[in-house]
């Protein structure tokens, strides 16, 4: 399956929304976008998965990776709105207690998107 992300910015953060399955195959696609979304600079980047139906370590690890670079730089990544499956994941790796886990994406980034 075809994994489709894409990036809005605004004002020193990112939601990166996540669509479809993030596997051995599809992983570097999502990696890709991270580097190029870090060359931007946002302090905060807040992914929303509410569209990712599978997770695997390699998925894991790309997100693990851009946590280490985002803290590296003073930032922070948050994961907002995994499904069941990739919630599961979270909780049985033990990376719900690295990664701040939102039920949906945080009201104050979605209202920053639409001053007025």
């Amino acid at each position: 399956m075809e994994l489709k992300v894409s990036t809005r910015s605004h004002a020193g953060h990112a939601i990166l929304t996540v669509v479809g399955e993030i596997d051995l195959y599809t992983a570097p696609r999502l990696q890709a976008e991270f580097a190029r979304l870090l060359e931007t600079g946002p302090d905060l980047v807040v992914i929303d998965m509410s569209g990712v139906e599978f997770c695997d370590s390699t998925g894991m690890n790309v997100l693990l990776s851009a946590l280490k670079r985002m803290r590296e730089r003073g930032g922070a990544l948050e994961v907002a709105s995994p499904r069941p499956a990739v919630r599961k994941i979270l909780q049985v790796t033990g990376l719900d207690s690295v990664f701040t886990v939102h039920d949906t994406i945080p009201a104050n980034l979605l209202t920053a998107e639409h001053p007025g």
